[in-house]
């Protein structure tokens, strides 16, 4: 006869191997050997957390209570999985493309990164689940109780045997579950071992469903006579509450933490969902194959009044087959502790990120700034939050002693988590649907379910038997069993009908009466067209100067080497060549993506608004939960912030229309100008060269002449024409750039000379050529053609009666910077935008030209990694030109 102590030393091994799986699985997944832990078999697996002890033991009991009734725990997943995986396969997009942690995370999200929702959504699923995690624990003391009343001479206490069992379960959840802070990031291990108990608890029931049917009952005929003879075997369906358990089982499925946990956070591949629609409810028939024989032949074997519960047990002890009695306690340990240690994991994740962290960053008030402080915070209150939530369901089975309200806790705690439907399908399905109506939906439905069944449920220790049947001051329309007169309907019904109708209708008619927020329709349109543009842009607006803040915060939450990695790969992929990006829109939405795998979605919203402002939600703001004036003022404040910021990008855009307006007017006026100037100088030719072909007796000094203004608007024309296709090739990048050695000094030696000589008034030029000695290598004679073009410019637009021009060379910010200004009135303001543009031409009448100088200087400067720009406010017309740093140092 296997002993308690034998019992306890297979249970600990068991332990032991399930602590081996889950840490080699981990370490292959760190060195990339993980292929085969991200398949469809493994995800499958995943998915039988489901099947809890609930179901490993109560489905036999419930069906020996209720007759085939216990079929709809089963139908509900499987009717989801087979008719709805577009549903989930939409679900699991989002949750990838948002970076969620938890269905808390994912409805605050989707409402405009409301932290007071996903908290209202957090002490719902733990309120619903920490029942259901004594429920757990109650089975695991059951069964060990079992084996102790086979065993007379064993020592058992129940009180320190839930303890331990409690204690290595948390310790477990936190190895495994918190290793890393990226709640994002798959827990690899945790669902390693989760797909072990998944084959363990299907081959536990199998073997016991096998032995009952051949070892006991003699085959299927025989077991197929005992049905038909009990009273399990008669078809009798409640056709209401046949309905509300398949659905609160398929919205269970859908909603409980612990589900969105393995199906929406720990997939690898959407893909998988196909292989899963077909081979879960495969799984789930397998599971419930044999319900009915066991129940029905406990039924007759078994003492009267014995627990229905716990027949999968009993029935190999009773018979002697003590190895399958223990098998089919791993089974059912394996059935209780995969379901506590994911949900202990996604509740702890919801507590940490929708709790503690807003409350910590709050009273921090941005004193702390040690790298990766946030990150050691995150992972010390994530691991409290697994051992209080292990503590809670302790407690709770203390304090319930295991009675009836505990076993029926199941279905109640389904009722609770289903209020969270409306809000999660309105959510992916309706862009119309608000955070208000979010709100006002799961108060209605959380109070009701409270009100009508979890209350009821638990007794007449919280609700006086008078209230239950007179109800509250007498008012019997609202007895909690018969809301508004309606009487005789079964209490999970009831409250089934009215919670949740009440709710999608307070939902939809709160959504209508409110106006969402700029954050709620755009996070409502990545959602409901999630297939369309997984992720994108969410208006953010930042300066360079807060770029380090951001830095100094990532590193905060995700540690110095990880933020510099992160934010190195995004200056690479801006094409910049430090390592602090530009806080473009793109960059700031990867980031609070990023952040978000680790803190949370509203968290790491509020933590990027405080720095570069626009933000939707404050860390204030997410610590007023219950503080309804709070909101409202919060709500004025977003609308003034967006409608600031929409007269701001209103006055760019205008701003933008003015300036193309000017381009148009430069561009018809130049293509005037160029037909103008392609006309003269062809008039002149035409006109000499008749001359000189049709007149008779012209002396050799008028052909000179003539011949010397036909070749002096030849070279213009070519001038003209060389300018044009010069832009052009710059324009379209088919320049081959020639690469040369060189100093500085010589190129403006070049170009000085080349400008000044011949000029019609001399300009004095000021040089330190001591500070020009600076080698480089570039295009040599690109680049003196730049300086060329300005110096031609100062020398034709200065207006000071004695014009100079000053060249000073100096290094800024890592680079070699040119700078040529001269003593004139320089470029009016209003002009000094248009400078640089192709069809731009300042002082016409001086010019002599098309205008396309300077727009080539530009192109230029840009081919060689450099820039040029006008310098306003340095006493006249000021122009610098700046070569990167790289340029200067190759030479070196």
């Amino acid at each position: 006869m296997a002993t308690l102590n034998v019992l306890v030393l297979v249970c600990l091994g068991y332990v032991v191997l399930l602590f081996g799986v889950a840490f080699a699985a981990d370490r292959l997944a760190a060195t990339g050997r993980s292929t085969w832990l991200r398949t469809p078999l493994v995800y499958t697996l995943s998915l039988s957390i489901y099947c809890t002890a609930w179901t490993f033991y109560g489905a036999v009991g419930y069906a020996a209570r209720s007759g085939l009734e216990f079929v709809t725990i089963y139908l509900g997943p499987t009717l989801v999985m087979v008719s709805w995986w577009w549903g989930l396969r939409k679900l699991v997009r989002v949750g990838r493309s948002q970076r969620v942690t938890s269905i808390a995370d994912l409805i605050s999200s989707r409402y405009g990164k409301s932290n007071t929702l996903a908290i209202c959504v957090t002490v719902l699923a733990v309120l619903g689940v920490t029942p259901y995690i004594a429920l757990q624990l109650q089975s695991i003391t059951l069964s060990f109780s079992i084996f102790a009343e086979a065993d007379p001479s064993s020592i058992y206490n129940e009180a320190s045997s839930v303890f331990w069992v409690s204690a290595g379960l948390a310790m477990f959840a936190i190895l495994f579950g918190t290793r890393n802070l990226d709640a994002n990031e798959r827990h690899h291990g945790v669902v390693t071992a989760i797909a072990i108990e998944a084959v363990v608890k299907l081959v536990a029931l199998l073997a016991v469903g096998i032995f009952v049917v051949w070892g006991v009952a003699g085959g299927v005929g025989p077991i197929m006579d005992r049905i038909d003879a009990s009273e399990i075997g008669q078809w009798s369906v409640d056709r209401g509450r046949w309905t509300a358990i398949t659905f609160l089982a398929a919205a269970a499925f859908v909603c409980l933490p612990r589900m969105f946990q393995v199906m929406v956070v720990e997939n690898d591949d959407e893909r998988h969902l196909r292989t899963a629609a077909w081979a879960f409810p495969l799984y789930l028939l397998l599971m419930s194959l044999f319900v009915v024989p066991i129940a029905v032949v406990g039924l007759d074997l078994m003492p009267e009044g014995s627990n229905p519960d716990l027949f999968v047990l009993t029935i190999p002890l009773a018979l002697g087959n003590d190895w399958l009695a223990m098998l089919s306690f791993i089974g059912g340990f394996s059935s209780a502790t995969s379901m506590v240690i994911v949900a202990a994991m996604a509740l702890s994740t919801m507590v940490s990120n929708h709790i503690v962290m807003p409350i910590w960053l709050s009273s921090q008030g941005g004193r702390a700034s040690v790298s990766g402080d946030v990150r050691d915070i995150v992972l010390f209150s994530r691991r409290v939050s697994i051992a209080a939530i292990m503590a809670l369901g302790f407690f709770y089975y203390r304090l319930s002693g295991g009675g009836a309200a505990l076993a029926s806790i199941g279905l109640i705690a389904f009722a609770g988590i289903a209020q969270i439907l409306p809000a999660l399908v309105g959510g992916l399905f309706w862009r119309g649907a608000t955070r208000t109506g979010a709100l006002v939906g799961l108060t209605v439905g959380f109070g009701l379910w409270v009100y009508t069944l979890l209350l009821p449920g638990m007794g007449g220790a919280l609700m006086p038997p008078e209230v239950l049947q007179n109800g509250p001051l007498g008012l019997s329309w609202l007895r909690p069993q018969a809301l508004f007169g309606i009487d005789g309907m079964d209490p999970m019904v009831h409250s089934v009908m009215w919670s949740l109708s009440l709710n999608a209708a307070a939902f939809c008619i709160a959504s209508l009466a409110s106006f969402p927020s700029p954050l709620e329709r755009l996070q409502g349109a990545q959602f409901v067209n999630v297939f369309d543009h997984s992720a994108g842009p969410r208006g953010w607006t930042g300066s360079v100067a807060q770029s380090e803040d951001l830095m100094i915060m990532t590193q905060r939450i995700l540690g110095a080497a990880e933020a510099h990695e992160f934010f190195q790969k995004e200056a690479e992929r801006q094409g910049g060549r430090g390592y602090l990006p530009e806080p473009t829109p793109a960059f700031l939405e990867a980031l609070e993506r990023e952040l978000s795998g680790s803190v949370g979605t509203a968290t790491a919203h509020a933590m990027i608004g405080q720095i570069v402002g626009g933000s939707s939600v404050s860390v204030e703001d997410l610590l007023a939960v219950a503080d309804e004036s709070a909101q409202l003022l919060e709500y004025s404040g977003q609308l003034e912030a967006k409608s600031a910021e929409l007269t701001r990008t209103a006055r760019k855009l205008r701003e933008a229309n003015e300036k193309l307006t000017q381009i148009s007017m430069q561009k018809d006026a130049f293509l005037g100008q160029v037909s103008h100037e392609l006309r003269t100088p062809m008039t002149s030719i035409r006109a000499f060269s008749e001359i000189m072909r049709d007149t008779e007796g012209l002396t050799a000094e008028e052909r000179t002449r003539y011949a010397a203004i036909i070749h002096d608007e030849s070279m213009r024309l070519t001038r003209l024409l060389d300018d044009l296709l010069d832009l052009s090739v710059l324009e379209n990048g088919q320049v081959n750039l020639n690469m040369g050695d060189g100093t500085l000094k010589d190129v403006l030696d070049r170009a000085v000379s080349t400008a000044l000589t011949g000029a019609e008034r001399p300009m004095r030029v000021r040089r330190n050529r001591a500070a020009e000695r600076i080698p480089l290598h570039t295009d040599l004679d690109r680049l003196a053609q730049v300086f060329i073009n300005v110096i031609s410019n100062a020398q034709k637009y200065c207006d000071a009666p004695e014009p100079s021009l000053k060249i000073s060379v100096h290094d800024v910010g890592g680079q070699v910077v040119v700078d040529f200004i001269d003593n004139g009135s320089g470029i009016p303001p209003e002009a000094q935008s248009m400078v640089f543009e192709k069809f731009a031409r300042v002082g016409s009448d001086k010019a002599g030209g098309a205008g396309l100088g300077l727009a080539i200087c530009r192109e230029i400067m840009q081919r060689l990694g450099g820039e040029v720009g006008y310098l306003s406010g340095a006493g006249g017309g000021a122009f610098r030109v700046s070569l990167p740093l790289a340029y200067k140092q190759a030479a070196q």
